[in-house]
Parts: C-alpha cells; structure tokens; sequence
C-alpha cells in the first residue's frame, strides 16, 4: 500500500494580515513561494519578524527518514530575496510552529515540543540564530501549537491538548499570566471549545479595537491542516467564553492544494503554508529503512 505523506510549502504573501481576513482569504494575492526541499523533506509553519529592513522566517524544518523537526531561519530582503538560511534550534525532540515575537526589551520564541513533555519559552541570545532556555511554562498538560499575546494588562496563551490524536486535532484551551515568564495559570474552564472544525490554533491572533481577539484556527474536520478559519472571541474573561468560528478563508488560487495550516502577520507581509497530499511506494520504503536502523 502506497504511503501517505503530507508536504508542505511555505510562502510569504505581499498583503498584511488583516487585509488577508478582510477580504476572506488569499485568492487573487501575490504571493512569493519559497522553492519545494528535497523529496519527503518541507518547511512550514511560518512566523517572522522584521529587523533592519530585512525579513527572519522562522520554519519547522522537518525530515520524514528522521520524522524528526528542527526550527530553521531564513533572512530576506526587503525585496523578498533570499540572503542567508542557517539552523536556528535543534533539540533531541521533535520541535515546530515556532511563534516569535518581541516583548520587554528582549525577542523570544515559543515553538511547540509536547514530546519533550514541557513548553519552554526561549531567548535570543544572537538573533536570529542563538537562542538559550528562558522557562518552562507549566500548564495543565503539554501544549500543542502555543500561541501567545499580551492583551488588557496580561498575558495570554492559546494551545491545544496533546492527549490522543483526536485531541490535537479539536481541543483549544487557554491560560494567562501576569508575566510573561509566569506562573501561567490554565483557564478554568478548559477545553474552552471542543471542534475539529476550529479547536488547534493555526498563527497570530488579531486584536481588534473593541478588544476582541480573532484567532486563526485550524480547519481539520475532512482532514488535519485542511484549512484556517477565524475564531472570534468577543472577550478572554475567567468565565464561560463565548466565540464564532468564521467561515473557512479561501486557498490560494496558483496551486492545487490539499490544505492549509498557517496565517501569521507580519507587518506588510502575511506568512503562510500549503499542503500537497503524496501517495508513494518510496514513502514506505523510507519508513521501513528508519524502523531498520532504529
């Protein structure tokens, strides 16, 4: 039987991020793809900052003969040119969607690594391509796909459960902190949705001015990263939390797609990944060679 592989290809898109939900999707948009990897290997999950006018990407980098992540940069400059890409974390477990952002003098990132069985929050200590452990963040299990803002005073992480397959797949959940390195503490009353439609985050949630937040989340109901839609919460309180599950934006209209699993802003530029599903004898070839040498 053919192996199952899902590939993904990242791209930056020349349209900020509100723009982008505004419009319900990126049909019709520039958008500048970065070249496939070699087979069986992609890059996605895709977030960026800006510094002296050029662009750091920050993807998983990730191997099927290894099934393993690391965290690669990649510089770009202002013209979308691509000018350096080196390793920028590695860990003996598996490591994605690392979230960077700036905060309080310092620039930090906070990738997902359940398998490791804690969240740690990281430091640059040479950005873009040194970074040191800052804190373990505790919370009420291990986090699939942090994703962290500051808000009204406080700080607050959405993430998904990593306790079976269904439950990355559907759970969202939500804690808060008065600082940024903690202690966080779980909302009371998680999971705070339960819907495979729109329960694992999916990039940068956007802060309106009415203070409510809108949060890019996976579509995974007909299959995982099937697509992003926009959960709006009108408000992130200790009590019961309300929210809207948007419809799903619309895929790019260059590819032939099979999902969508990324929207990150980032000022001018939107962040984005693609995937394609593979069905090939080589794909189990490559997982009977690992079992062999494990």
């Amino acid at each position: 039987m053919p192996r199952r592989c899902d590939i993904w290809q990242t791209g930056i898109v020349r349209a900020p991020m509100p723009e982008i939900v505004a419009r319900g999707g990126l049909a019709g948009l520039d958008i500048v793809w970065l070249p496939p990897e070699r087979p069986f290997t992609f890059l996605a999950d895709p977030f960026g900052l800006w510094r002296d006018g050029h662009l750091h990407l920050f993807v998983e980098h990730y191997d099927y003969r290894t099934r393993h992540g690391a965290i690669l940069c990649l510089v770009f400059d202002a013209a979308l040119n691509l000018v350096d890409r080196r390793p920028a974390l590695r860990a003996p477990w598996h490591l994605s969607y690392p979230f960077v952002f700036e905060a309080e003098g310092e620039t930090w990132m906070l990738p997902e690594a359940w398998r490791s069985g804690t969240l740690t929050l990281y430091r640059a200590t040479a950005f873009p391509f040194a970074w040191e452990p800052a804190a373990a963040l505790p919370l009420d299990g291990p986090a699939i796909d942090p994703t962290p803002f500051f808000h009204d005073g406080r700080w607050w992480l959405f993430y998904t459960g990593a306790r079976d397959k269904a439950t990355r797949q559907s759970e969202l959940r939500l804690a808060t902190a008065d600082h940024l390195l903690g202690p966080w503490t779980p909302h009371p009353a998680n999971p705070i949705r339960r819907d495979r439609s729109g329960g694992r985050p999916a990039g940068t949630p956007l802060l309106r001015e009415d203070g409510s937040v809108w949060l890019p989340v996976q579509d995974c109901a007909r299959t995982y990263g099937g697509g992003i839609r926009m959960l709006h919460l009108p408000a992130c309180g200790g009590g019961p939390l309300s929210s809207t599950l948007g419809a799903p934006l619309s895929a790019p209209s260059d590819l032939r797609i099979d999902g969508m699993h990324t929207l990150s802003g980032c000022g001018a530029v939107s962040l984005i990944d693609v995937k394609r599903i593979e069905r090939s004898g080589r794909g189990l070839m490559i997982d009977l060679a690992r079992l062999v040498k494990s």
